[in-house]
Parts: C-alpha cells; sequence; structure tokens
C-alpha cells in the first residue's frame, strides 16, 4: 500500500512538471505567432520604400496574415480534437519558417502578398492548440489563469515586434531579420515535435481531467461542430471576441506606428516604444484579468467592467477636440487600452465551459473566426479610410475619421458583453438528448 501511494506521488509529480515543458514551448512558438501579427507596422516604412506600397496597399497587406489565419481556424480546431497538437503545431511551425524566408527575400511587392497569407495560414495552428493543451494538462480552475499567462507571453513576442525590431532592421535590414525569424521557426518546430505531448496519457501518465484527451474519430467531428454553432451564448461571446480583438491589433499590429509618426512627429523608434505600451498593457492584464476571473468565480462582470473601460478610451480618441491627445498622457492612456482590451480572453474560458471538454479545440476555434475576420477587415478598413480622408483633412483629423470604425465596433463588442452567459468558471454543457421518435 505505501508503495502505491509513493508510485502515485511520483505520477503526480512527474505530471505537473512535464506540463510546465510543453506548455512552455507551444507559449514560445504563440510568442513567434505575435511577433508575426504586429511586425509589419514597424516595417511599414520600408516596405513601402521598397515597393512603393499606399496606405490601402499595406493595409491589405497586414490584413492578410488575419485572412489566413481566419480561414483555418475551424480546420485546426478539428484537427487539435482529433491528431492532437504535436503534430499539426510542429508543421504549422515549420511553415511558418518558409512563409517568413519567402516574405524576406520577396523581388516584388506581388510576393509579399502570398508570403504573409503563409506565415498567417501556418502560425494559426498554435493558439487553438495551446488551449486544448491546457484543457487536458490543468485543471478546469486553472483555465482562464493559464489563458492569461499565454498571451502574457505572446504579446511579449509582440513587445518584440516593437522596439527591439526596430533596432534590428537597422543593423540587419528588415530582409535579413525576417530572414533570421524564418531560421528561428524551424528549428523552434523540431523542439515542439520532440516536447510536445497531447495529453498526460500519451506521456504515459493518469489523466489530469476527466474525459480525456481525445475527440472521437472523423466522424463525430462534424455532429460535434454543428452542436458548437449551437452552444448557449457563442453569438455575444464571438462578438465580444471579435470587435475588441480586432480593433487592438488594428492599432498595435498595423496602425499604431504609423498613427504616432503623422499626428505626434516620432520617429520609429519613438512610436514603437509608445506602442510597447500598449502591449505591455495587454501582457498584463492578460494575467490579471485571467486570474481574477478564476479567483471571483465570475465571468461576465470582468468583461463588462473592463470592456466599459476600453470603450471610453476609444471614446476618447474619437472625440477628443482636433483629433489629437495630449502628448503628456499618451503612455499612461495606452497602456490602460491594452489592459482593458484583454478583457477579451475571458471570452475563450466562457465557450470552453458551455461546450463538451474533449470539443474544446473546436470550440475555441469557432470563436477565434470571428476575431480574425474582425482583424482582417480593420485594418483595410482604416487604410481605405485614410487615402479618402487625407485628401482634404490635417492628418490628425483624417486618422480621427478614420479609427470611427474602431468605436463603433468597440461599442458594438460591448453590448454584446451583457449576453455573453455567466458559467461562474465550470463546464456547464448538457448534452443534447435527440427527440424520441413519434
Amino acid at each position: 500500500m505505501e508503495r502505491n501511494v509513493e508510485q502515485d506521488r511520483e505520477s503526480v509529480k512527474k505530471r505537473y512538471s512535464r506540463r510546465w515543458a510543453i506548455w512552455g514551448i507551444m507559449a514560445l512558438a504563440f510568442m513567434v505567432v505575435f511577433f508575426h501579427r504586429l511586425a509589419v507596422g514597424v516595417v511599414r516604412d520600408d516596405l513601402v520604400a521598397s515597393f512603393g506600397l499606399s496606405d490601402g496597399a499595406f493595409g491589405t497587406l497586414a490584413s492578410m496574415y488575419f485572412f489566413a489565419y481566419m480561414l483555418m481556424q475551424i480546420p485546426v480546431g478539428m484537427l487539435a480534437d482529433s491528431l492532437g497538437a504535436r503534430v499539426i503545431v510542429s508543421a504549422g511551425v515549420a511553415l511558418s519558417g518558409v512563409g517568413s524566408l519567402l516574405f524576406a527575400f520577396a523581388p516584388s511587392e506581388a510576393w509579399l502578398y502570398p508570403a504573409r497569407f503563409l506565415v498567417g495560414l501556418s502560425v494559426a495552428t498554435v493558439f487553438v492548440s495551446i488551449l486544448k493543451i491546457i484543457s487536458q494538462w490543468f485543471l478546469p480552475e486553472e483555465f482562464a489563469t493559464m489563458t492569461g499567462y499565454t498571451n502574457f507571453l505572446g504579446n511579449l513576442g509582440g513587445l518584440l515586434a516593437q522596439t527591439p525590431l526596430a533596432w534590428l532592421v537597422v543593423l540587419f535590414t528588415w530582409r535579413g531579420t525576417f530572414a533570421g525569424i524564418g531560421v528561428f521557426s524551424l528549428v523552434l518546430a523540431f523542439c515542439c515535435y520532440r516536447i510536445i505531448r497531447n495529453s498526460p496519457e500519451d506521456a504515459g501518465l493518469p489523466p489530469l481531467v476527466e474525459e480525456g484527451g481525445k475527440g472521437g474519430g472523423a466522424k463525430d467531428l462534424l455532429p460535434a461542430l454543428a452542436e458548437v454553432f449551437r452552444s448557449r451564448g457563442l453569438f455575444a461571446s464571438s462578438m465580444v471576441n471579435a470587435m475588441f480583438v480586432g480593433t487592438y491589433f488594428a492599432l498595435a499590429g498595423a496602425w499604431g506606428v504609423p498613427f504616432l509618426n503623422a499626428v505626434y512627429g516620432f520617429d520609429k523608434t519613438r512610436a514603437a516604444n509608445h506602442v510597447v505600451l500598449l502591449i505591455l498593457g495587454a501582457m498584463f492584464g492578460g494575467i490579471i484579468l485571467g486570474w481574477f476571473s478564476d479567483r471571483l468565480g465570475r465571468r461576465r462582470p470582468p468583461i463588462l467592467f473592463f470592456g466599459g473601460i476600453y470603450l471610453v478610451l476609444w471614446a476618447l480618441l474619437i472625440f477628443w477636440p482636433g483629433g489629437r491627445l495630449p502628448e503628456g498622457i499618451l503612455k499612461p492612456y495606452l497602456f490602460a487600452m491594452g489592459f482593458s482590451c484583454m478583457s477579451f480572453a475571458i471570452s475563450f474560458a466562457v465557450v470552453k465551459e458551455v461546450n463538451a471538454p474533449r470539443f474544446a479545440g473546436m470550440a475555441v476555434s469557432v470563436l477565434n473566426v470571428w476575431g480574425f475576420l474582425s482583424m482582417a477587415l480593420l485594418s483595410p478598413a482604416i487604410g481605405v479610410l485614410l487615402d479618402h480622408f487625407s485628401a482634404g483633412a490635417p492628418l490628425e483629423i483624417a486618422y480621427q475619421r478614420s479609427f470611427w470604425v474602431c468605436f463603433l465596433a468597440v461599442a458594438a463588442g460591448f453590448v454584446c458583453a451583457f449576453f455573453v452567459p455567466e458559467t461562474r468558471c465550470r463546464n456547464v454543457y448538457v448534452p443534447r438528448v435527440p427527440a424520441p421518435p413519434r
């Protein structure tokens, strides 16, 4: 009996130590995802100098990543629930390295678009797979907290895509920098395959959560997908996610640096330093809000409170006289914007908790579709509006008018937050029982 107890203790210790290595390598891959997501805004001037891109063309280039990412979400969710995270993450990170190399050596503008599309297509495998791994290697009451940690490290990758990227571009040119990240991605893909295991059972350990890590056979996937689409509160949660995350990445990933350059006269490095505050806010907001929601035992109140702050901050940018906030408040303003925006991350916990645990990957992927559709549409929309308004107005007014689309999106998301179901941080999935035959 004592020997069995000791074996159980050793098993638990191994299980808990192994999960951090698995999550850690996937979080590193997620940092690469964020680097690609935000890097294009910093190298905008270099791309314009090399290829003569207009504002509309740049917005389209920025959106190629998000369109590709969006298209892959449901397939990735199905693959995460069937094949598992190990294979699809390793393959995706390797393919992102190829896309980065193609971007680095693009001979003309026409090559930039498929290269960025390929990167978006491939890195789409990572986030859904991380949440699937968290659902199997961590306890249910740790889910929002671990999602926050994941977003923290992801945004750290976005942080590297600001001032550090600007320095690297000066030292090695934009082509050399993207070639380097391509080679790093290929090495990282190999490490992912060696370290990741889909569930504790795959590592020879007992399951940490009930219902295991297997999502069922291929014949189960389409009915499960249909059930996810019918799940309670999916639309409301998706709209909160889409409107908040889309506006954040429109600013952090594409238009933040150009906005600060045009309206405040900041050079690239100083503008990137300010966008860093937006990303830092998101990093700490992801951790603190996820932890706060788990400890509070509630999902909807934190989304409403911090989502309301996010809406007020966009309103300040839209309604401030002259279209130019005082330079002295820019840093705390951007930090607060990033922090409050991360209330959207709680929606991932909500959709996981209203769906069957074995199909957690698919549920998260469906939610993610709308977020990346929003990202794909907002960046080019701002570019088109800027091309229109900048012809007859000062740049600060042109940006203010163009950012109206972001304000309206956040307002719509905030309204939808009132309809997000309250799960009280536990799984509330109720299987649908077929109607008896007449």
